[in-house]
């Protein structure tokens, strides 16, 4: 059995917070780190994601892979691949898109709409779910797993 840290819950008020969330954990990942991001459309995974690469120091704009599926960074002080599971459907979609080289790299990985590749991912990662509570105010639910979560 993995190790499991207590859940952590927060709470953002717009957008600009949810950004500086996300880049306050871009500045503590380390190379190997993944990070399972959920909600329904428009929750703020996304903006959380550019903050994250925000707080690796990535200089361009991030933008959401739902249709390019990965998204490559890596002018930052660590790689960021941001992944968008939505478009994929089951298993033989999960192995095309050569998701294990990603998860075995030595970036940070942060996957969008991760309960779409459960079977693929690892044990050892932070789960955050954000719900929006309003048009502006998210509650995220931060949840890791594993040694480094």
């Amino acid at each position: 059995m993995g190790v499991k840290m207590s859940m952590i819950e927060l709470t953002t008020k717009h957008v600009e917070e949810t950004r500086i969330l996300g880049a306050r954990l871009g500045v503590i990942v380390q190379a190997g780190d993944v990070i399972l991001l959920d909600g329904t459309l428009g929750a703020g995974k996304t903006h959380f994601a550019q903050g994250i690469a925000q707080g690796l120091g990535i200089k361009g704009a991030v933008r959401s892979p739902t249709f390019t599926l990965i998204n490559e960074y890596t002018d930052g002080r660590i790689s960021l691949y941001h992944i968008d599971l939505y478009r994929t459907e089951g298993n033989a979609d999960l192995a095309t898109i050569g998701l294990e080289e990603y998860l075995e790299g030595d970036g940070v990985v942060v996957i969008e709409w991760s309960v779409k590749g459960s079977v693929w991912l690892p044990a050892d990662a932070l789960h955050i779910t954000i719900t929006p509570l309003d048009e502006t105010v998210r509650h995220f639910q931060i949840d890791g797993h594993g040694q480094r979560a």
